[in-house]
């Protein structure tokens, strides 16, 4: 059964501070903590738009149950089918100008909504605020989880987001509140054969907006062997390197510069991640690697050189395929020590 709802804060029909987009299907074991979490919020100011993407289980009458007691939550059904559908659903029926995102096996932190409002108040050249995340349970976190989750969460200012955008996706799509204006201005999330929260960052990104994330935790990201990212083609890792390829491929960066292309890595999984760049129309200049019995040979009829090879003027453009995050760090310090700078003269990729 639902709590007793917190007091509103505004009157019945007034345009609400913030809307929260919560697309579900089939999350009977797991909304209603998610709900709890919701109106738990120290910041009550807000609608909750549940969409209901083809439930077949108790999901929508748990929605139903909390909404008869608490006139901030709307029970929708798209309908259409799919989350991009759901999201978009949501997303048209928003009056808050902020959207945050929320998953129905998610939970808050009672100030996640405060502090992220009072962020964009307080910084209108952000254009999406997220936060630190916590997996839970831990009896499921894997260590490669584990440091994907630590990789994210030191990933903080706008600068750090920017210049980790092509590595992985940092930012937890049910961590974020953004601005609704600019999001339905670029078009909303985007159907395709890739992840879509990750789309609309780099999307967010390549037209100039700016992200930022809290130093706090504030979400607890539900673990689980049957989450979407698990199962469904979309967040595989071709279709990831696909995605960042396009951006990548269009990007001021590489157009400026497309003739000093360095790639580091030679092996044969980051060839196979950097061929949607070079199918793109772009060619390297030289492979760098480390490893000695890669080192002389010609790849593609381009020589493998070891890292001296970078000490040259002008300095290339590396862009850096190695996924190890341990090696990635490495590499980062010595082409700082050879002077590259990163986001200008090398990028790290995933």
């Amino acid at each position: 059964m639902p709590r007793e709802p917190a007091p509103l804060s505004r009157a019945t029909g007034a345009t609400p501070a913030i809307s929260i987009l919560l697309p579900f299907r089939n999350a009977a074991s797991t909304i209603a903590e998610c709900l709890d979490s919701i109106r738990r919020q120290t910041f009550n100011d807000y609608e909750l738009i549940a969409v209901d993407d083809g439930s077949s289980d108790a999901s929508a009458s748990i929605v139903a149950e909390y909404a008869s007691a608490d006139l901030r939550i709307q029970l929708h059904r798209s309908t259409v089918q799919g989350l991009v559908a759901a999201l978009n659903y949501g997303l048209r029926r928003a009056r808050a100008a902020l959207i945050a995102r929320m998953d129905a096996d998610d939970l808050m932190h009672p100030q996640r909504l405060e502090l992220q409002f009072d962020h964009l108040q307080r910084h209108p050249e952000i254009s999406l605020v997220s936060c630190q995340a916590r997996a839970f349970p831990q009896p499921l976190v894997q260590q490669g989880y584990r440091e994907y989750i630590r990789w994210q969460n030191l990933c903080l200012s706008p600068e750090q987001i920017a210049a980790n955008l092509f590595v992985e996706s940092p930012l937890p799509h049910p961590s974020v509140m953004f601005r609704c204006e600019p999001v339905l201005r670029l078009g909303g999330y985007r159907q395709g054969s890739f992840p879509e929260d990750y789309e609309l960052w780099l999307r967010l990104h390549e037209h100039g907006h700016r992200m930022a994330k809290l130093p706090r935790v504030l979400l607890d990201w539900r673990e689980s062997p049957h989450r979407t990212s698990r199962q469904d083609p979309r967040y595989s890792r071709d279709a990831f390197d696909r995605l960042r390829a396009e951006f990548l491929a269009r990007s001021p960066l590489l157009r400026q510069r497309r003739d000093e292309l360095v790639i580091w890595g030679a092996g044969r999984k980051t060839r196979k991640r950097c061929a949607h760049l070079l199918a793109r129309g772009y060619e390297v200049q030289a492979w760098v690697d480390i490893d000695p019995k890669k080192i002389g040979n010609r790849l593609r009829g381009v020589p493998v050189v070891a890292p001296d090879w970078l000490r040259r003027r002008p300095k290339p453009l590396v862009l850096c395929y190695v996924s190890n995050h341990g090696a990635r760090d490495l590499i980062a310090r010595v082409l700082h020590a050879m002077g590259y700078r990163r986001s200008r003269d090398y990028l790290m990729v995933g």
